[in-house]
């Protein structure tokens, strides 16, 4: 299995999108991610969590890249076919994803339509009791809490985002509570990483993509997150202290292993965990919350191993495919949501490696 995987390695490569880390060259493979995904359409609903990270880092590239409008035009596409809703179950935090491409587009065109169903959801959400167990159980009950960290992600970003385009507080307030109810749950304070769910407790199998949820889905929640909001400070320590963690799990090729404790029970590299890491740590650095000389080693390293495993013609591989736990990978492996962590993380990587500059500006 070893000998495979640097054999696979090697090819990825050779490819002309090197591992060069100069910002023309950070721009040009994202390009070459966003078209190849743009190219070859995912097959799950366009409202779906799977999709919602490339619909959101869509957003966040078109600025950079040479034809924003082309990219945003996609991003309108997607929310026109789905009519502006959010998935089709109002209390699970997966259909709530897509709503984050939603308020992202309405900053820049202020279309209200845009984001009137995600609002209208929401007002019936944070009227929900949640006061249920976080045990993981049946699904039905199971959708109904955030009882599995990759929740965290999925839908505390968009609650924070009501807030910022309404000034209603109750959205930030409810997200407040429930993030604080899961992660006393789920989070092991020693490891300082997040169980996917309760069916793991006592395992100590931490899956890289799970806690890349929690630590990009944290990133997101503090880029919304007003600068007075009385709870802010725990995010921040929660932010810290899990980076600090997870740097020290990176391998040496610059992936983090799918097992975040035990790489070598899966040894083959693991893409969309890994994005989601160099995209909360480039995020941390330009954030002024990380120390620049501290986590650049890790970040070059893992947008290098990033760029290794895009193809020539633009395709991400070794991304893990749907799954609960640590899984195994393949270089011909792609799903959409590894494609947006990608993005995301290059669009952060971009700022990294530009000069130091102020953070940007809290509401």
């Amino acid at each position: 299995m070893r000998c495979l995987a640097i054999a696979l390695l090697a090819a990825c490569a050779s490819a002309p999108l090197n591992e060069s880390i100069d910002r023309s060259a950070i721009l040009r493979v994202m390009s070459a991610a966003a078209d190849w995904q743009l190219a070859h359409p995912s097959k799950h609903p366009p409202y779906d969590w799977t999709q919602a990270p490339f619909w959101i880092a869509l957003n966040v590239f078109a600025p950079l890249s040479s034809d924003p409008q082309r990219y945003l035009a996609a991003v309108r596409r997607n929310g026109e076919e789905n009519r502006w809703r959010p998935g089709l179950r109002p209390l699970c935090a997966d259909d709530h994803a897509i709503t984050q491409s939603y308020f992202l587009l309405h900053r820049v065109e202020k279309n209200p339509a845009m984001i009137e169903p995600a609002l209208q959801m929401f007002d019936a959400v944070i009227r929900y009791p949640f006061d249920e167990s976080l045990e993981f159980e049946n699904w039905e009950k199971t959708w109904r809490q955030w009882t599995w960290c990759d929740a965290l992600f999925m839908s505390p970003p968009a609650l924070a985002m009501a807030t910022r385009a309404t000034g209603d507080r109750r959205y930030l307030d409810f997200m407040n509570r429930m993030w604080w109810k899961t992660t006393d749950y789920l989070y092991d304070k020693q490891e300082h990483l997040y169980y996917r769910d309760s069916r793991f407790f006592g395992t100590k199998i931490f899956w890289s993509r799970g806690n890349g949820w929690v630590l990009a889905g944290l990133a997101r929640v503090l880029m919304e997150m007003p600068s007075d909001y009385p709870d802010r400070p725990r995010y921040v320590a929660l932010f810290r202290e899990m980076a600090s963690r997870i740097v020290t799990l990176q391998s040496s090729d610059g992936y983090w292993r799918s097992n975040l404790l035990d790489p070598t029970a899966l040894p083959l590299p693991e893409t969309s965990g890994t994005a989601f890491y160099v995209y909360a740590l480039a995020w941390g650095v330009n954030e002024g919350l990380l120390d620049r000389r501290a986590y650049e080693p890790a970040i070059r390293q893992g947008w290098a191993a990033l760029v290794r495993a895009v193809h020539p013609d633009g395709m991400l591989g070794y991304v893990q495919r749907i799954g609960d736990q640590p899984g195994d990978t393949s270089a011909s492996g792609t799903e959409i949501y590894g494609v947006g962590a990608f993005i995301l993380a290059g669009t952060e990587v971009y700022r990294f490696t530009s000069a130091p500059s102020s953070p940007s500006s809290l509401w």
